[in-house]
């Protein structure tokens, strides 16, 4: 490892007089310390950690493996990995997952995706061997996440050589599990939520260990209750089909606590008498109503507080990164100019900013306020007052509207951009949208080819002239930048333009509508094909109302701020899902087997109603990827999942029953209540925010993109300047002269 005092040597430079710097190196140790400057901007406004070489060649080398090719390329390589699970024998590559209708699916040659395989294990490899030079040694030894993936590389590329020596015919293949991990440790959000996960867990066990106390009890009490003295007694129906001993008691209940086999549990014992449904009530109302909703506020609470402790690490990253940037520019330039104490000239400041990976109108923000200092010099604290812009991403202005000289022009410009044009345009597609509701009614036991569509031909074809007619309106009002600086506008009008051209193609193929317009198919399309494709899209267009409905407005902008920062909380998922797919298809390959399978129509009359084969649910199987995958979702909705508890513990044995119990603890109570976690949040900032944006500016319009580190931000505490330089002071690759 090369010595840390030569690699911050350039730092040494400034004399500790106060003399200036001279000399053929200084404007090199001038140009190294800018770079530094750019590099720790860069880890600031990515909350990364500072702690890495910053010698001029590490430097680089670290800028390329950050850049947007590097990272695109290892993401790349991720998908890929994780995908191969899909070719993969046992192969998805069918067209039906049914174990009645399926076919041999093809299954790729031995050697094929172990190649790609390779490819990506060494990419991997490339990739923590550039991690682990860049921290050094010293970092690395501390460092869990990259001694974990070494650990995890060298285990699957162990496992990818044993199966080249047995020529793909293992029995198992370790290394499927590991995949997820190279998908983890990409994310400093998803390290952040499963730490948050990990913590949590001491609290969520305790509920857990209650949860199951009350399972317990009930299904003790159960058997002792329904214990009829008749077999068509109803307690002895009861009693054989739910009760009949301890695991098929706990099951029965453990579902029942979910809902899904509510009243069916139930029915065989009210039936006999009213009072059995006591116990029933009294089971849901502690277990559905009070524990599971406890253990999903404990989760919030547990996950919020430690996520905020995870984003406070992350706000220190940030100001440490622009502290250290401060730094090494104080150290860049010295001499008798300099103000009493440290500062940074403004250039100097606009010349790093220049060099720095930053969206435009975020680095003009910043550069225009560094430019507003003229020549005054930054102090720190107004050098790390402007990287506040970073957090700031409120809606820019519209642009300006077209200025017309008649005045006749401009009270039409004003007549159409007014808000009730708007909800003339919202009152036409309700009116649109109800014709549609209305010939569906009428037309709901007519075959398409019976259908006449002549009345709704002219009505479409109305409706759709008067939303080009508007679209132009709205255009000559506001102009064409100003028409597309409402993404509103931009959906309706990309519609528009959709249901113009369709309209067209089906008047130019089947010409005007008259009575009795029903011809013969012409083309890739039939004449109601057409129909039916516009009616999605005027049906579709209604959304545009959305915007128009303050609180459904506030709704819609919270998930969409969900969706763009579902990559930490949906990675997780895709972790879940994916490991628990290969252990399904481990143990569960091939164990559901049709009965009579020489005949593909099989007889359901036999089978008990409700049960697996009764209810034709032989696509919901562990035989290949794909179709795990769907299986676990369908137990995850927790709708009917009873029946797969039955139907694997009669074809695989009964402890299946605790691989789809562990599934159901992970996915729907867990996971699922993380996510409302997140939901909550976002909410009532959204909500927090608007109100507090009302009251200063009047304008409850004004919004803000959120983003997950943004939710928490009114709440963390700012480092103070002792914890940031005393962190600096630790730096092994950097030393200040201060």
């Amino acid at each position: 490892m090369a010595d840390p005092r030569a690699e911050s040597e350039p730092l040494l430079s400034r004399a500790r007089g106060g003399s200036v710097l001279v000399g053929p190196g200084a404007e090199a140790r001038q140009e190294l310390c800018f770079d530094q400057a750019v590099v720790f901007i860069e880890d600031a406004i990515q909350y990364r950690s500072i702690n890495h070489r910053m010698d001029v060649w590490s430097m680089w080398l670290y800028q390329w493996y950050y850049s947007d090719v590097c990272q695109w390329a290892l993401s790349i390589t991720i998908f890929l990995i994780l995908s191969l699970a899909f070719v993969e024998t046992p192969s998805s590559l069918t067209s039906t997952s049914d174990v009645r209708y399926r076919s041999a699916p093809w299954n790729p040659p031995c050697g094929l995706t172990e190649s790609v395989e390779g490819l990506c294990l060494l990419v991997f490899l490339a990739d923590v061997s550039v991690k682990s030079y860049l921290v050094g040694w010293a970092q690395f030894r501390k460092n869990l996440w990259l001694l974990a993936y070494l650990v995890v590389l060298a285990v699957s590329l162990l496992d990818w050589v044993v199966t080249l020596s047995l020529v793909c015919r293992e029995p198992l293949r370790l290394r499927r599990l590991l995949r997820p991990f190279f998908l983890m440790q990409n994310s400093s959000l998803m390290k952040k939520m499963l730490k948050c996960i990990r913590w949590s867990l001491p609290e969520m066990a305790s509920v857990l260990l209650l949860l199951l106390l009350h399972l317990c009890v009930f299904a003790m009490l159960g058997m002792l209750l329904f214990t009829g003295e008749k077999q068509d007694d109803g307690q002895d129906r009861e009693r054989l089909t739910y009760f009949r001993n301890l695991p098929e008691a706990l099951t029965s209940l453990l579902v029942l606590l979910t809902t899904a086999n509510n009243p069916d549990v139930m029915v065989p014992a009210y039936s006999k008498n009213r009072a059995y449904a006591v116990f029933f009530i009294v089971f849901i109302l502690i277990g559905s109503l009070f524990l599971m909703n406890l253990l999903t506020a404990i989760i919030y609470n547990q996950f919020r507080g430690y996520l905020m402790k995870s984003f406070q690490t992350s706000l220190f990253r940030r100001r440490l990164g622009t502290r250290a940037a401060y730094e090494v520019l104080a150290t860049a330039v010295g001499g008798a100019a300099r103000p009493q104490g440290v500062g940074v000239r403004p250039r100097d400041l606009v010349q790093v900013l220049q060099k720095v990976q930053l969206d435009g109108s975020r680095k003009r923000a910043i550069v225009e306020k560094v430019c507003s200092y003229g020549d005054d010099w930054l102090s720190a604290d107004e050098f790390q007052k402007l990287f506040n812009e970073l957090d700031r991403r409120v809606i820019k202005e519209p642009p300006p509207q077209p200025e017309y000289q008649s005045p006749f022009l401009r009270s039409t410009q004003f007549l159409f951009r007014h808000h009730c044009f708007d909800c003339l345009g919202n009152l036409i597609a309700l009116g649109n949208l109800l014709s549609i509701c209305v010939f569906l009614v009428m037309d709901a036991d007519v075959l398409p080819r019976d259908r006449d569509d002549f009345i709704l031909g002219i009505l479409n074809c109305a409706f759709i002239l008067y939303y080009l007619l508007e679209m132009l309106l709205k255009v000559f009002a506001l102009g064409l930048r100003g028409y597309l600086y409402h993404p509103s506008n931009v959906f309706d009008g990309l519609l528009t333009i959709v249901l113009l051209v369709l309209e067209i193609s089906t008047l130019a193929v089947y010409r005007f509508p008259h009575p009795g317009w029903k011809p013969e198919m012409l083309g890739l399309l039939s004449l109601w094909d057409m129909a039916r494709l516009a009616n999605m899209l005027i049906v579709f267009r209604f959304l545009r109302i959305i915007p128009s409905v303050k609180l459904t407005a506030l709704v819609a902008s919270t998930i969409l701020d969900l969706i763009r920062n579902m990559r930490a909380f949906g990675g997780i998922l895709v972790v879940v899902y994916y490991v628990f797919a290969i252990v399904g298809i481990s143990l569960f390959r091939g164990v559901l087997v049709v009965p009579g399978n020489s005949s593909l129509a099989s007889d359901n009359g036999s089978a008990p109603c409700g049960s697996f084969e009764q209810l034709e649910y032989w696509a919901n199987n562990f035989d290949d990827f794909a179709a795990a995958l769907i299986t676990l979702w369908n137990v995850m909705v927790v709708n009917n999942w009873q029946v797969f508890l039955d139907a694997y513990r009669r074809y695989a044995g009964p402890w299946s029953k605790v691989y789809f119990v562990l599934w159901w603890l992970v996915s729907s109570v867990i996971w699922v209540s993380l996510f409302l976690a997140l939901i909550l949040e976002n909410f009532l900032h959204k909500w927090d925010r608007r109100s507090h944006l009302q009251s200063l500016t009047g304008n409850p319009e004004a919004t803000t993109q959120m983003t997950v580190e943004l939710l928490f931000r009114d709440v963390l505490e700012e480092p103070t300047e002792e914890e940031l330089m005393e962190k600096l002071s630790h730096h092994l690759h950097l030393r200040l002269c201060r």
